[in-house]
């Protein structure tokens, strides 16, 4: 079977047409060089060096031998530098998740596109569903990351990185009377007899336990009249007139027909959190490079904010 190292010095001794040259050129003796080429002749069963009064050119069989050997060289180049890129994260795929919530935070689409753009060797495959999907999705290693909107309760196998945090805002049907003045802000006392419309608190823990808190602190218990299994679920149901809610302020970007937002107070602790979830035991060196890229840009956004 013939070697990469018997083509190597072939191809040598061809382009130098001296076996001492091609011997300098490869760092070795002549003698072995020599050895090499009649080693592979035997092999091949042909003559592929005319040995001539000074020096040696390719055979007709050794220039079709030629050909090929230059090929399948470079083609072994290719196949190292591939894997030398996978090695440094430049290469292969990253399946990345998110919540509804957190794709409409322009962060998310941001730090995605911008690393697709860098690695442009990296397959980036993406999925939207609700966070507890997302967390089975990566204990079970179909998703490599997810943006959610809740730190992580205990786990021995994922970890969550906190990214940046956003005000919450009111959001309410356009004829509501609490909707009249939506240029001001409103105490969240003032919604103590509403009815809430709220993203399901079992794939929503974080964001559906913060309102609550913040109710209490403001002397009432929410009156949770509908669950919706989507954040973009909730502002429909908004919309028609089934009650208020409470969503992170980049939801406005949805600029849905029938809902009003107004900013809230008394309720300063009541922000929405983004957090990078991720396997404890992934130390692949493509997701570390997306990691700090996210770090990167959060810190950025943090210092322009």
């Amino acid at each position: 079977m013939l070697e990469l190292r018997q083509l190597k010095a072939f191809v040598a001794i061809a382009e130098e047409g001296y076996i001492t040259r091609a011997a300098e050129r490869l760092g070795m003796q002549q003698p072995p060089l020599t050895r090499m080429l009649q080693s592979l002749e035997a092999e091949l069963g042909v003559v592929l060096m005319e040995r001539l009064p000074r020096g040696v050119r390719p055979t007709t069989a050794g220039l079709a031998l030629l050909d090929e050997a230059r090929e399948i060289l470079a083609q072994a180049d290719r196949i190292a530098e591939v894997v030398r890129r996978a090695a440094r994260g430049e290469r292969g795929r990253l399946a990345i998740g998110f919540t509804s919530s957190a794709a409409l935070h322009p962060f998310v689409p941001s730090v995605l596109r911008r690393f697709r753009e860098t690695f442009v060797g990296v397959t980036v495959v993406l999925e939207e569903a609700g966070t507890g999907e997302l967390l089975d999705a990566l204990i079970h290693e179909k998703l490599d990351a997810a943006f959610i909107r809740s730190p992580l309760s205990a786990t021995q196998s994922l970890q969550d990185k906190p990214i940046l945090v956003e005000p919450m805002l009111l959001a309410l049907p356009t004829d509501h009377p609490l909707a009249i003045d939506p240029g001001s802000p409103l105490p969240l006392s003032a919604l103590a007899t509403e009815s809430f419309v709220l993203y399901r608190r079992r794939v929503g823990l974080g964001l559906y336990d913060a309102i609550l808190v913040a109710c209490r602190e403001a002397g009432f218990s929410p009156q949770v009249v509908q669950e919706a299994p989507r954040m973009t679920a909730t502002l429909s149901l908004v919309a028609a007139g089934l009650g208020v809610s409470i969503v992170p302020a980049s939801m406005q970007r949805l600029r849905g027909d029938g809902i009003v937002y107004r900013e809230l107070t008394e309720c300063r602790s009541l922000v929405a959190p983004l957090h990078l979830a991720t396997r404890i035991d992934d130390g692949s060196a493509m997701l570390q490079r997306f990691k700090e890229m996210v770090v990167t840009a959060a810190s950025t956004e943090a210092d322009h904010g």
